[in-house]
């Protein structure tokens, strides 16, 4: 049996051996709205599990205990020892009631005795979903939490955009697949290829990178491939490339978009091949390298234009990260303008002023066409000028547009957020204390830290 439904799609592997039952099972979990990927044998099934990234899998495992070679106690074994969360649902005949009974002591979720209603295997199975939700999401808080306190660059902000991409990026990590990342100028390009190499097993190896865009077009070969003496006029001496001075780690390449058309060729057959071959020399030089590429263009359209190879594009198109706008998290602007600030004020030896509150309503509501290095340098003016920021009055007029688009209602949503936000870091995440600066019940707290996608352990102290 074939199904085309994607992996992240799928709610229920069932396997059987018997066609008629698997076809029942089947039809069963499709007609309760219930995506199924039938298997008819365990070994199947395990082999379909391997392959996948089992870890983001959302559903469960419905299985019949008797079958051959593997039987389903084997294949709850095996599964678990990929991933012990997945919920496996066994189906028992009579004589194995005991022995699935066991299996529920071993990590089995449930057991489905022979014979049994439809209607009770649907609320089983959607039982299981209930968990493996919870667990998915218990997951992906820690990941963020991790994320949010590990040593190196650190992507901040709590907006639904910057958790996704916080996701993605550890989903990424450590899978051999180039990657190109896609933002406007000043969303931090650079940041995100710096914490996907910090993150990954590749850390303590280089991280190389080059602008393409600032490389002038007749050095530009050199300084990737690198040459051998004298393969040029001034070429005196043997120079390694950033290609192979990133041997193991990663080579960053910013504004690929810039990269000259008789170039991207060459850049296509090192992607490919994974060695270059240094000015000069015909021999090639073998590479452990990830790639890491960065646009502020939609390269896709550049090649309908014919300036950018399509070849190149979709070779480096295996897995797309985009990093949102400013403007389109701007409930992440307080976290990251004090950020920039307390840094400034180190830098610089200076009191951190918190900013007023005409001054916070002027960042809240700005357009920010420079993005967070735009908020960067405003947070160190702030701190320069110890508090007397003049981006009020420059961004007056700009605001008023922006301010006549958001209602009272989101104006005061912003506010609120921002509120309860600071208290949980000057409370350091805990709740009772946090209620009684604000004067708020203990429920009144948690639907609005829900409502503003607060979660309290973002603000504990280490």
């Amino acid at each position: 049996m074939k199904n085309n439904t994607s992996a992240n799609a799928i709610k229920v592997i069932a396997v059987d051996d018997d066609k008629a039952i698997l076809n029942s099972l089947s039809q069963t979990f499709e007609l309760a709205d219930l995506p199924c990927q039938p298997f008819a044998s365990a070994n199947q099934a395990l082999e379909h599990i391997e392959q996948s990234y089992i870890r983001s899998y959302t559903g469960v495992i419905v299985t019949d205990i008797n079958m051959s070679p593997m039987d389903g106690l084997e294949l709850m074994a095996q599964v678990h020892a990929i991933d012990a969360d997945i919920p496996v649902i066994l189906i028992t005949g009579h004589g194995d009631v005991s022995t699935a009974v066991n299996a529920m002591r071993d990590g089995a979720y449930d057991f489905i005795e022979k014979p049994f209603t439809n209607k009770h295997l649907v609320s089983v199975v959607q039982r299981a979903l209930e968990r493996r939700r919870l667990i998915q999401e218990n997951r992906q808080l820690r990941v963020e939490l991790e994320a949010q306190s590990a040593p190196g660059p650190r992507i901040l902000g709590n907006t639904p955009g910057i958790r996704q991409l916080r996701n993605q990026i550890h989903q990424v990590l450590d899978t051999p697949a180039d990657i190109l990342i896609h933002g406007e100028t000043g969303t931090g390009k650079e940041l995100v290829a710096r914490s996907l190499h910090e993150l990954s097993s590749r850390r303590s190896h280089p991280f190389v990178a080059i602008n393409c865009g600032a490389v002038p077009e007749n050095l530009i070969e050199s300084e990737l491939f690198g040459h051998v003496a004298g393969a040029f006029t001034g070429a005196e001496k043997k120079r390694v490339g950033k290609f192979e001075h990133a041997n193991k780690g990663t080579l960053f390449l910013d504004e690929i978009e810039s990269m000259p058309m008789s170039l991207q060729v060459k850049i296509l057959r090192v992607l490919e091949e994974r060695a270059v071959e240094p000015l000069g020399t015909n021999s090639l030089v073998p590479l452990d390298i990830r790639i890491i590429a960065a646009t502020k263009t939609d390269l896709l359209e550049l090649t309908d234009q014919g300036e950018f190879r399509q070849d190149l594009y979709y070779r480096l198109n295996l897995v797309t990260l985009n990093i949102p706008p400013l403007r389109d998290r701007l409930k992440d602007v307080p976290l990251l303008f004090e950020h920039f600030a307390l840094i400034a004020a180190a830098r610089y030896q200076r009191t951190y002023e918190p900013p007023s509150a005409q001054l916070m309503d002027s960042l809240l509501q700005h357009h920010w066409p420079g993005n967070v290095r735009e908020l960067r340098n405003t947070a160190e003016r702030h701190v320069i000028t110890g508090g007397m920021s003049s981006f009020v009055s420059q961004s007056k007029d700009a605001n008023q547009e922006i301010q006549a688009r958001n209602s009272l209602p989101e104006r005061i949503d912003q506010f609120e957020r921002m509120i309860i936000e600071q208290t949980l870091k000057d409370q350091h995440g805990r709740i009772k204390d946090t209620m009684v600066d604000l004067g708020i019940a203990r429920k009144t707290l948690y639907d609005k830290m829900k409502k503003h996608g607060l979660e309290k352990d973002l603000f504990k102290q280490n």
